[in-house]
């Protein structure tokens, strides 16, 4: 039984070929209640559940159904008029949408879900842009048409504004008091009016509708006429184009990219759900086109892409992959790209958070295979190996959390479920400190980071520690002096004797750290020569600040050594002495991290990026149209590493959830004052 018991999954056996869709929108757009709707219309599942209800198929993980959102990409099969479909509920928000980029390549269509507001334009126009830039042919469902409000023209020339590809208005609304209770489908010319979670029934055109039927669809007439010169003859010579020759047009046009068809309805009543069913079956290319697309046609043998890796609870590592030629059944050996035999031992058909037992999938299916442990998200496995798809790309991360384990026997432990966490999700990326020694979390969003932390207690019963990490400060001085560090300890038998004089000074900045020596003589025989440079190095990785030292240079001058109690150690531990002794009369300062910051808001935005970055003492270097982005800018700028660990969530709540940013260390900047003591003392008080 699926969760909330409104489900079934599809029986052991084979996995049949079909087409894998992925429906994907921004955030809250209706996605998971739209598959809802489509597995409930084909008695997939008993009934229609509901997000709010916590009994849907899709979001149904403990992390989900608390925050009352996607935080991980649903999979859930169903068949339409004997074929199957396998629907991908991809996260919309932001913080989420590597599931998104890791499931696109592998798609045959995408269902991009979207609101009649305005306000969610700018995510749209984002989402819009991975799957344009993906190449994978996508129609819009406008959902929760029966909550618009304005004009179905004003919000489709938003839309317009959100796509670089054509938008085809597919469908005309029919209001009763101002509520959509209907359709009319421009390509059947056909009026519709809906029924609560049931097939439309057709219903005679009025005549005002049939006028504004007439204009639309020579409008879409016109927009498929730009790419069929047949169709553009017929509409000159104000011939009726053949009900067939439109439809082949959609499609064609669908698959190669040209249009983008705009169908509409109601997830949450079930209204619009057979059409855009059948506007699927119609035109929605299958697997060989994508398999072409991808570069895998006139591959000989079978060839699988993983689309996504899930840690399951008791039955370990699964990968899920899309079979795009040949099968793949249990016993079958594969090959990764680099050549690494892998055999399949453990197939499972995936349904929301439920499996069952398969035995064979062919060319179309969506499978997961399990236990293949060095498989990863976006690998490629084939028959003959070597074959290796384009790899999807991993955003830089813009949040951290430091991490560690509350109770030292789970450090292990930790790590080990990180990087489960991991596999299941590249856009977190794990990294260790050198410097703060701190064990280092990074993602896409304050929500993305607490969520890992939730999986790592719920799923793996590991509690851990998070704090916001602390900043690499540097220290480094502005006056020279000389200084004499001398060692000398009588303990019975040999004693300990070493005696130096440095010359310390600073250096331009980014020069680093500089030993040299001027001894003469061997007042310091050579071979104590690099134990005081160590002693020296020893020293700077904590100064009189508390900070590594950087951009200085240390001269052994002079000294003077015993015979008997001279060693390696009393010449470091005197190296030491001096650096402690000379550092404080050397006007130590400190430095902090200066990022080079680049941001991407929509234009309307940007004053409100300007205005944030000048109170988190940045310094704007200027901004430019973001490159492919119309509406967008892409804002240049300096900040202090100390003011970006919770920049994204202030500029996220600045653009409706959409802006972004990378950054790259740029420089060091002197840091004085009450800000330099404040840090000082916070790191003294650690």
């Amino acid at each position: 039984m699926g969760q909330g018991g409104n489900s079934s999954t599809s029986g052991g056996g084979a996995s049949g070929g079909g087409r894998a869709i992925a429906l994907i929108g921004p955030y809250l757009s209706g996605k998971t209640t739209l598959l809802e709707a489509i597995l409930a219309r084909n008695e997939t599942i008993a009934r229609q559940g509901r997000v709010s209800d916590g009994n849907t198929v899709g979001d149904s993980s403990p992390q989900a159904r608390a925050h009352g959102m996607s935080v991980e990409v649903n999979i859930a099969s169903t068949d339409y008029l004997g074929d199957t479909y396998t629907f991908f509920d991809c996260p919309g928000s932001v913080e989420y949408l590597q599931d998104m980029r890791g499931v696109l390549p592998g798609m045959d269509l995408a269902i991009v879900v979207l609101e009649p507001d305005e306000k969610k334009i700018p995510a749209l126009q984002a989402i819009l842009k991975e799957v344009e830039d993906s190449g994978v042919p996508h129609m819009l469902f406008l959902n929760k048409v029966d909550k618009a409000e304005g004009t179905l023209q004003d919000m489709l020339a938003l839309v317009q504004k959100a796509s670089s590809v054509p938008v085809v208005l597919r469908q005309l609304p029919i209001y009763e008091n101002g509520i959509a209770t209907g359709f009319i489908d421009l390509a059947l010319e056909r009026a519709f009016v809906y029924r609560e979670h049931a097939p439309s029934e057709v219903v005679p055109m009025e005549d005002a509708q049939r006028r504004a039927e007439t204009e639309a669809r020579y409008t879409m007439l016109e927009q498929l006429a730009d790419y069929d010169d047949k169709l553009m003859e017929q509409l000159l010579e104000d011939i009726e184009p053949p009900q067939d020759l439109v439809f082949d047009d959609l499609a064609a046009e669908l698959r190669e990219g040209q249009i983008v068809p705009l169908l509409f309805g109601s997830a949450e009543h079930g209204n619009g759900i057979g059409r855009l069913m059948k506007a699927m079956r119609h035109e929605a290319p299958g697997v060989a086109r994508t398999a072409a697309r991808l570069g895998v046609e006139g591959a000989a043998g079978t060839c699988a892409q993983v689309v996504k890796t899930i840690h399951t609870s008791h039955g370990g590592k699964l990968s899920v992959v899309r079979v795009l030629a040949g099968s793949v059944s249990d016993g079958s050996v594969l090959k990764t790209a680099a050549g690494e035999e892998i055999k399949v031992s453990g197939m499972m058909n995936v349904f929301g958070q439920d499996t069952a037992k398969a035995d064979a999938a062919s060319a179309g299916a969506t499978v997961g295979l399990a236990k293949l442990e060095e498989v990863k998200t976006g690998d490629t496995l084939s028959s003959g190996g070597g074959l290796e798809l384009a790899a999807v790309d991993v955003p830089p991360p813009v949040m951290a959390f430091s991490v560690a384990a509350k109770e030292r026997k789970d450090e292990v432990k930790l790590a080990a479920s990180l990087h489960k966490l991991i596999d299941e999700d590249p856009s977190l990326l794990l990294d260790h400190n050198q410097t703060t020694g701190e064990m280092i979390l990074s993602g896409q969003g304050d929500m993305h980071l607490r969520v890992a932390l939730e999986k790592l207690m719920t799923k793996y019963g590991v509690s851990a520690e998070a704090r916001r990490p602390r900043v690499g400060y540097c220290e480094t001085i502005r006056k020279g002096t000389s200084i004499r560090g001398r060692h000398k300890k009588q303990s019975g038998g040999h004693g300990q004797f070493g005696d130096v004089v440095l010359d310390i000074k600073p250096m331009p900045r980014g020069s680093g750290f500089v030993f040299d020596n001027t001894i003469t003589g061997g007042v310091v025989p050579k071979q104590y020569i690099p134990s005081v440079e160590h002693g020296v190095k020893e020293y700077l990785l904590k100064g009189p600040l508390g900070f590594p030292v950087i951009d200085v240079s240390v001269t052994l001058t002079d000294g003077s050594f015993h015979t008997v109690d001279s060693s390696d150690m009393a010449f470091r531990t005197a190296a030491q002495i001096g650096m402690r002794e000379g550092m404080p009369q050397c006007a130590p300062v400190l430095l902090e991290p200066i990022m080079a910051v680049e941001i991407h808001v929509p234009n309307e935005a940007t004053a409100r990026m300007n205005q944030i970055i000048a109170q988190r003492r940045g310094q704007i270097l200027g901004f430019d149209a973001r490159a492919g982005w119309e509406g967008w800018d892409t804002v240049q700028a300096q900040m202090p590493a100390a003011e970006i660990g919770d920049l994204i969530v202030e500029l996220r709540s600045a653009t409706a959830g959409v802006g972004g940013f990378s950054t790259k260390f740029d420089h060091w900047q002197e840091l004085t004052g009450r800000l330099a003591e404040q840090v000082v003392e916070q790191h003294a008080a650690a």
